[in-house]
Order: structure tokens, then C-alpha cells, then sequence
């Protein structure tokens, strides 16, 4: 909880530190890195710092965080920084590395802001940061406690078994560990996190979606080349697709993600669209291995059927499923496709029952179209889960 004296300067300088965060995140990344270049090496990805996504991100959460301190001062930060710490856990980040930000970050304050940052704006703001940091650590730890590794040696090697071409643009890797131990235990639509070093020396990670159920010995991630028009976007895609072959190994984080199937007896909503349905294949084959019997409405979007992922897998598994439906919309139709023309518009499910809970993966976009559709059709929002590949830009 914010102190009282913290909260009223909180109060008053946040419009002028939330107007300017941007800048202010744009700041620190350019010190941070002409001083530490190696953070780019491991931890941060390259793409995303190009193109300003993650600055946008780390922007958006400070803005939240603060904003939620001050409206909702009884609310556990769990319940929105959940998402940042597995993330953060997927790639290793460690309680030693919150003070380096801090330095930077409040550096960065400075230069922005100016004389408007007094020694109280900086307290106040500084006891903001700790309290987002130190609950940030916590929940890292226990993340990492549950896996049963810590941020120093969590990367484990795993070997290439198949490589499948799903579509001319996406890719499949089924994976079993190089050491020939079991496989760690995962909840259905978790991810993990793949580093690789490329050509220049660099290593980077990303994260990609578990496109198998959690009952399997092996694992598969299912991904897609992403074009980054020179940008380095693209980067650790396009070079899984064109360097990684059925024999050779790759490092991988332990399982993450906060947006995984709930077990129950009550209706599921799995809308996906373009390479998000990864995640939704992982929860299907859970669904079908222990022989479910919820209502499962499967809903995809995809540009055309030649590129829709790990369609026969997502037609294969809701076809297995007692109660389950599987509804498809592409933006180029075929005639007399089965196939809904157009964007995916869940409205036309029709009603949907009560109780159901709702898991959410595609572009952004995508995202916010299918979520205010669902409000609209009564779906509580806190059964509305969403996943997004790449900084959730949401809080920003």
C-alpha cells in the first residue's frame, strides 16, 4: 500500500509523468544500453526495442500500476502484474536486476521532467517503483520455486525429433529432452521461452505457445516466420525456420504463462485468430485427452484456409469432443467453403450459456474486437482471458 504522503504526490504529478512516460521509457532503454549493451544479449529483444513495442509496454505498466495504487489502494498487485512476472520468469530476470532499472529509469525521470522531479517527486515515485519491484520479485520467486529451477540455470536442451511444415509460413518442432529426463509438468496454453544465437552473436529469446497437451511425453511449438520489412522483428523466426532441422537441439525455458485452462465441468470459449490458435490446440488435445465433456466452441479467423495452422489438429481434436463446435472465418473465402466469409464476428455463435469462461489469442486487434463482443453478449470480463504474443500492449 502507498503511503499517504506518497499518495497525494503521486496524485498531482501523475498527468504530467503519465504524458510524458514514453519519453521517459525511451530515455532509459538508450542509457541502460550505451552503458550495459550486453542486457541486449539474453534478455531483451531486439525486435521489440525497434520498434518501440517495448517501450510501450514498460510505459503502460508504470502509468497502471500508479493509477491502481491510488483508486484501488486494497487491491493485491498480484492481480496485475501476474502476467509480467511469468513472463519475466520465461526469460530468467533476476531480483538483482531491479536496481539497475530503477538507477536508469529515475535517470531518464530526470532528464524528461527536470526540475519538475524534487526530491518528494522522487521519493514518491521511487516508493511506487519498489512497491511494483519487490512484488514483481516475489512472485518470480515463486514461480521459479514451482518449476524447481532459479534464474541462473533454468535453460534446459532439448532435441529436435520432427520438424512438420503446417503451412508455407509456419513451422512445428516436436521436441523431447537431450538429457533423456522426464518432461516438466505444464498447465494447456502455457508457453516457453527458446533461446537461440544468431549469426552476428547475439543471443535472443522469444517465447512460443505449447501447441501440444500437457499429458504428452514430447513437446511441439508451432512457429511462424514472422517478415519484419528490415526490421529485426523476425529475426529468431526466421532463423528456427531456416537453421533448425530434426536432429539438432535448442534451449528452453520451463513452462509459463498465467492464461491456461481452467478444469471444470462449465462451457469454454477458444477463439483464436492466425497463429494465436497455438495455444487453443494445447487446451483442445487437454480437453480430448481426459475425455471432457464441457461445452467447447472453438471459434478461428485466418486471412485463408492455405494458411490457417494446424487446422486438421483443431478440426481432428473439437471432433473428438461430445459437445464440441468448431466455427471458422477466413478473410479470402473460397466459394461453397465451409467456412464463414469475412472477420471473425462472435456474435454470430448466437446465445452463449451461461457460466461460460472465454480464452482469447490473436493480433491485438483481433483481441479487442472479440472481448467487447463478448461484454456485449453478458460474458463477466473477469472471465474473459486473453493471451498476446509479443509486450502486452493492453496497459499502455
Amino acid at each position: 500500500m502507498l503511503s499517504a504522503r506518497s499518495a497525494t504526490t503521486v496524485r498531482a504529478t501523475l498527468p504530467a509523468v503519465g504524458a510524458a512516460i514514453e519519453d521517459v521509457t525511451r530515455v532509459f532503454y538508450q542509457q541502460m544500453f550505451a552503458d550495459h549493451p550486453k542486457l541486449l544479449d539474453g534478455l531483451f529483444n531486439r525486435g521489440n526495442q525497434a520498434n518501440g513495442e517495448q517501450r510501450k509496454a514498460l510505459a503502460g505498466s508504470i502509468a497502471t500500476f500508479a493509477t491502481v495504487l491510488l483508486e484501488r489502494p486494497d487491491e493485491r498487485p498480484d492481480a496485475i502484474l501476474g502476467r509480467i512476472a511469468h513472463k519475466h520468469a520465461s526469460l530468467g530476470v533476476r531480483a538483482d536486476q531491479y536496481p539497475l532499472v530503477r538507477r536508469y529509469l529515475f535517470a531518464a525521470l530526470k532528464d524528461v521532467l527536470g526540475d519538475a522531479v524534487t526530491p518528494e517527486v522522487e521519493a514518491a515515485w521511487d516508493e511506487v517503483y519498489w512497491l511494483m519491484a519487490n512484488s514483481l520479485i516475489a512472485l518470480e520467486q515463486r514461480l521459479y520455486e514451482e518449476a524447481e529451477v532459479d534464474a541462473y540455470g533454468h535453460w534446459r536442451t532439448w532435441r529436435v525429433e520432427r520438424r512438420v511444415a503446417e503451412t508455407a509460413e509456419t513451422v512445428s518442432f516436436v521436441l523431447t529432452p537431450a538429457d533423456g529426463a522426464p518432461a516438466p509438468a505444464y498447465r494447456a496454453g502455457q508457453y516457453v521461452s527458446v533461446a537461440v544465437d544468431l549469426p552476428d552473436g547475439i543471443r535472443q529469446l522469444r517465447q512460443y505457445s505449447l501447441s501440444g497437451g500437457p499429458q504428452a511425453t514430447q513437446r511441439r511449438i508451432t512457429v511462424k516466420r514472422v517478415h519484419g520489412g528490415g526490421q529485426p522483428v523476425g529475426e529468431v523466426s526466421d532463423h528456427l525456420h531456416r537453421n533448425v532441422a530434426e536432429g539438432d537441439v535448442l534451449e528452453l525455458s520451463p513452462p509459463f504463462g498465467d492464461v491456461a485452462l481452467e478444469d471444470g465441468p462449465g462451457p469454454v470459449l477458444l477463439a483464436s485468430a492466425g497463429i494465436g490458435v497455438t495455444p487453443m490446440i494445447g487446451m483442445l488435445e487437454h480437453l480430448a485427452e481426459t475425455g471432457s465433456r464441457r461445452r467447447v466452441i472453438a471459434a478461428h479467423a485466418d486471412r485463408h484456409e492455405s494458411v490457417h495452422a494446424l487446422r486438421d489438429d483443431q478440426a481432428r481434436l473439437v471432433a473428438t469432443l461430445p459437445r464440441g463446435e468448431l466455427h471458422v472465418w477466413y478473410e479470402e473465402c473460397a466459394p461453397g467453403a465451409t467456412a464463414r466469409p469475412g472477420l471473425c464476428d462472435l456474435s454470430q455463435l448466437g446465445a452463449l450459456p451461461a457460466g461460460l469462461v472465454a480464452y482469447l489469442c490473436g493480433p491485438v486487434p483481433f483481441l479487442k474486437s472479440a472481448r467487447e463482443s463478448l461484454l456485449r453478449s453478458g460474458v463477466p470480463a473477469q472471465d474473459i482471458h486473453y493471451e498476446v504474443f509479443g509486450p502486452d500492449l493492453g496497459l499502455a
